[in-house]
């Protein structure tokens, strides 16, 4: 499971819908629906927040508009559109270990995204998520 800290946009097609099932399979977890994947790393940053369950589907929604926006059809309806609007933050060592990390990805599946991302000097954050200094986050797995 990998729930990116980057933005979607940078993800390929693969990318983007693997990320969406992931994240799904997350949500299930923060509202107890399986005991599959409840001690997963990724989502320790997802239980610091108040209400986990608001703040996936406000991670959710932006990978819908993602998808929406290049033409897919992904169900509007697993998301509770109710969420109250959270921010999360994320160190620049963490987006650089994952620019890094998606890069050896692309450039096995998707040479035009690879270079997209490997062009850019400033890659994006998931909207949800406010860039601080600092290394790889602590629940990162290397």
């Amino acid at each position: 499971m990998r729930i990116w800290s980057l933005h979607p946009k940078h993800l390929d097609s693969k990318g983007l819908v693997a990320l969406w099932r992931e994240t799904l399979l997350a949500k299930k977890v923060l509202e107890g629906k399986t005991i599959a994947y409840k001690n997963h790393p990724q989502l320790i940053r997802f239980k610091e927040i108040s209400n986990p369950v608001y703040a996936i589907d406000q991670y959710l929604s932006s990978v819908y508009a993602e998808a929406l926006g290049r033409g897919y059809k992904f169900d509007r309806s697993k998301i509770n559109w109710n969420f109250i609007q959270t921010k999360i933050t994320v160190t620049k060592g963490q987006l650089d270990y994952e620019k890094n990390h998606l890069l050896k990805k692309l450039k096995e599946r998707d040479i035009k995204y690879y270079n997209n991302l490997i062009k850019s000097t400033k890659q994006d954050s998931h909207p949800m998520f406010d860039i601080i200094d600092g290394g790889i986050e602590s629940w990162e797995k290397i």
